[in-house]
């Protein structure tokens, strides 16, 4: 088979999936399936859809694009701030958009408006993890500029949190979420108001026994993918994390020594060079790069250990075994491994389960982490 490339077991994601809507939907919940890891391909957001998601949503408009040139119906949400140079395509394939600029939303309004169009907002609230979002003392000026945009209507309010700087979903900053969200909706007669709690990091609150309260929504992605929650990178029980592996070739296998010899500099990519004379090993090169993977990011499901890797090239001890030329070794990429395996030009994506395919770059692919079983 063509190596290197992506083994994905689309039954796995499904179960997640729907796994994780079925538990949601007893807290109140609704989940949005973030599709931006597989860039939007068709037959992914179609089997999310049939899990029973609320909305499909990504950070890139190119995605959703895709999605609608195949047909894909139901709601789409731009979870990632407009470009003002893209507000004519954001309007034209999502329905809602993820705001926290009023000078975007005005050019999302004037864009609307050529078009004789409506175009949802959510304004998105910094909750602590410095990343995107309006201050809180500042939410209900910009609820009261956004009602009188013309063709703009206001269709809740979100936040992100763990991006940045790791701060962790939990009842106080939910709860202020929450507050906002009593106050903006309190005269606007819509009861579908969506309150954005944030992404797969709020698992562990939402099933741990948080105070939920206005939070109605979840933007998941990597838990649907991996079977796992990032804040902490712990299983979720019952769903599976090894719904995707990773496939690499053997183009080198040779005895070598541990320890660099000759005068030693900066490493490639920064690294400082860590020199530990374990004496003589077994070696393996594999066909792939960090230009395809996060190196950091790969379990070996083998006995090897991942040494480190170049732009083109990864290095493995293989232990007390000599892998042959064209041996495959397998590994699970977790969330970080898997973004960059996904977007390489160089790794190809086969599919079991509802889907039995080969497709090289840039067709349907998907996007998961870690190994073992539900």
């Amino acid at each position: 088979m063509i190596t290197p490339r992506l083994e994905i077991d689309l039954d796995k994601i499904y179960h997640n999936a729907t796994t994780l809507v079925g538990r949601l939907k007893r807290l109140g919940i609704s989940v949005t399936g973030i599709t931006k890891a597989f860039r939007g391909a068709p037959k992914i957001a179609q089997m999310l859809q049939r899990a029973g998601v609320s909305g499909l949503g990504d950070s890139r408009i190119e995605n959703i694009e895709r999605m609608r040139r195949a047909g894909i119906d139901g709601q789409m949400m731009l979870v990632r701030s407009p470009m003002i140079s893209q507000v004519d395509r954001v309007v034209a394939a999502a329905d809602i958009s993820f705001n926290t600029e009023l000078d975007v939303i005005a050019a999302l309004s004037r864009a609307a408006q050529k078009t004789r169009t409506w175009h949802g907002v959510v304004l998105m609230v910094e909750l602590g993890d410095l990343r995107e979002g309006i201050m809180p003392r500042d939410v209900a000026k910009a609820v009261q500029t956004v009602r009188r945009f013309p063709h703009i209507r206001l269709k809740g309010l979100g936040s992100n949190l763990a991006c940045r700087n790791g701060v962790s979903p939990d009842n106080a900053n939910m709860e202020m979420l929450s507050a906002l969200a009593d106050q903006t909706d309190e005269h606007i007669e819509n009861s579908g108001f969506i309150v954005s709690g944030g992404n797969s990091s709020n698992l562990s609150w939402a099933f741990g026994g948080g105070k939920v309260r206005r939070v109605n929504n979840l933007r998941l992605g990597e838990a649907i993918l991996c079977g796992c929650e990032p804040l902490h990178g712990r299983h979720i029980p019952g769903l599976y994390r090894d719904a995707i592996t990773l496939v690499a070739e053997v183009i080198e296998s040779k005895i070598k020594p541990t320890k660099p010899w000759g005068t030693l500099g900066q490493a490639p990519f920064g690294q400082v060079p860590v020199t530990i004379d374990d004496g003589n090993i077994f070696q393996s090169l594999l066909a792939i790069g960090r230009q395809d993977i996060d190196p950091d990011g790969l379990q070996p499901l083998s006995g090897v250990t991942v040494l480190g890797a170049s732009s083109d090239h990864l290095v493995l001890n293989t232990g007390s075994c000599q892998l042959v030329l064209g041996a495959e070794v397998s590994f699970q990429p977790d969330y970080s491994a898997l973004l960059r395996a996904m977007t390489s030009p160089y790794v190809t994506q086969t599919f079991t389960g509802n889907v039995v395919a080969a497709v090289p770059h840039p067709g349907p692919f998907i996007a998961p982490c870690f190994s073992g079983a539900a």
